[in-house]
């Protein structure tokens, strides 16, 4: 069974740093990208980052960049996102999620994922 399991959320001032995990089991870890995803209150979910398993590219929604950081522990099957410098925008329910077939290119089109965790939640206070 296909399993995403997000850790890590939490209630951080502005300015503050978190890290989310994304622990996997089910599937070969080495085969897919995984992305970040992030939904706030009354917003449609969207691509926050993605690391892809072909070449270790990595890729970030224009809000993110400069502030958060993907990575990937093979060994581990385990994604992270560090998270710096965060802003109350940044409030949501961070998913990361796997595409449904291996080899796939990176996405950050909710639509592209088949395969979601139960999501983590992440409140910035100002």
């Amino acid at each position: 069974e296909v399993q995403l399991v997000e850790s890590g959320g939490g209630l951080v001032q502005a300015g503050g740093s978190l890290r989310l995990s994304c622990a996997t089991s089910g599937f070969t870890f080495d085969d897919y990208a995984i992305g970040w995803f992030r939904q706030a209150p009354g917003k449609a979910r969207e691509g926050v980052s993605c690391f892809s398993n072909r070449d270790g590219s990595t890729y970030y929604a224009e809000s993110v960049k400069g502030r958060f950081t993907i990575s990937r522990d093979n060994a581990k099957n385990t994604v992270y996102l560090q998270m710096n410098t965060l802003k109350p925008e940044d409030t949501a329910v961070y998913y990361c999620a796997r595409p449904p077939r291996p080899g796939t290119y990176c996405s950050l089109v909710p639509g592209d994922m088949d395969y979601w965790g139960e999501g983590t939640l992440v409140t910035v206070s100002s």
